[in-house]
């Protein structure tokens, strides 16, 4: 048996940066960024940390350098803020909340917290809660709320209570000024994991607006923002093959579009011949198996990166029959999915903006 926890793949065309480590462990992106700076042509002032579990870069060009530094500093700094604001099993504001709930109290949080925790109710409640920040225990259960994690599966017993019992975010409550938060269920624990890099994304956005910045490309574990363009020519990301090191296909960006994925290889383990990933279905507390890989394009809207990467999510759960009904509930025309047999589903609305790395893969196209 083995655990694995990927990292970016070593291969042409992916942009290695300067590290600054934050915290420990990585994740293998859903999605990389295409070099695309040839001979002569000017150089993106460029910074990269680790920070929510992953690697994240940003990139900003055709800025001044000292601007550009300050930028990047700005977001840099707010990434670790956002990281310690919502850490779901580390010391944070949301887990001070998961403490009080567990206690059977109601607990005060920061605004923030409470918005935050409002707008991801919201897209629960609208994805029939197949992406559930409210699972935490289900998620530690399975060993995922760990920088490093086991080979093992979950006491069958406790397991069979926690879906019996079925804690999920749509058992809280939130007070109306959005600083106070309760729940009748003890066994509700929130893990804002499949949110938080979204909602870090449109931050990332609104901060580099806000400097000046016109031309910049966020990366958050492969969960990506584009602000206009690479020194006039469209920001390139390649959808990361869930089975091989290298790019299943490549696609433009424009200005505020948003793209993530969710991947049974970014944190899993194998254990007999099984691999057992983080995604979990709320509804029978087992990791998701009949999906390799699931990518959203999210087009300009107000939280494009927070639905970029909430909503690949219930995407994902949703499976073969189920994902192009709650892409349509979630308002989304850009999908692709990878089935576990590799094969492949994508709207057409995506599959007319995708370049295929090599042959052009058999693949249903729907409406």
């Amino acid at each position: 048996m083995r655990w694995k926890r990927g990292s970016p793949p070593d291969a042409p065309g992916f942009i290695a940066a300067r590290r600054r480590f934050i915290a420990g462990g990585t994740a293998l992106a859903g999605l990389c960024l295409l070099d695309l700076t040839g001979c002569g042509r000017k150089q993106p002032q460029r910074e990269e940390s680790f920070v929510f579990g992953t690697r994240v870069e940003v990139q900003v060009w055709d800025q001044p350098a000292a601007a550009a530094r300050e930028a990047l500093a700005a977001v840099l700094r707010e990434f670790d803020r956002l990281h310690h604001l919502l850490h779901a099993w580390q010391p944070s504001a949301l887990f001070e909340v998961n403490q009080a709930i567990g206690a059977g109290r109601a607990a005060q949080c920061p605004e923030e917290v409470g918005n935050l925790l409002a707008a991801a109710q919201d897209l629960a409640r609208r994805g029939d809660y197949l992406f559930d920040p409210g699972i935490g225990r289900l998620i530690a259960l399975w060993g995922f709320q760990a920088d490093e994690f086991k080979a093992a599966l979950p006491h069958p017993a406790e397991l069979a209570r926690l879906v019996r019992i079925h804690p999920s975010i749509a058992d809280i409550s939130i007070s109306p000024e959005r600083t106070r938060v309760s729940s009748s269920k003890a066994d509700v624990a929130l893990d804002l994991g499949g949110y938080a890099k979204g909602y870090a994304l449109d931050r990332a956005a609104s901060i580099l607006r806000a400097a000046g910045v016109r031309d910049a490309l966020v990366n958050i574990g492969g969960n990506i923002f584009a602000l206009g363009s690479k020194s006039g020519q469209p920001w390139r990301v390649g959808v990361q093959h869930p089975r091989r090191p290298q790019p299943l296909a490549s696609l433009d960006l424009g200005d505020g579009e948003a793209i993530g994925t969710s991947g049974d290889y970014q944190r899993y383990f194998e254990l007999n011949g099984r691999r057992y990933c983080h995604l979990i279905d709320p509804r029978d507390g087992m990791p998701v198996m009949h999906t390799q890989a699931l990518t959203v394009l999210v087009t300009p809207r107000a939280a494009a990166g927070a639905l970029s990467d909430g909503a690949s999510k219930p995407l994902f759960v949703a499976g073969r029959t189920g994902w192009r009904d709650m892409a349509r509930r979630l308002e989304i025309d850009h999908a692709l999915r990878v089935d576990a047999d590799g094969s492949i589903q994508v709207t057409r609305a995506l599959a007319a903006r995708l370049r295929w790395e090599g042959e052009v893969p058999p693949m249903e196209q729907l409406a």
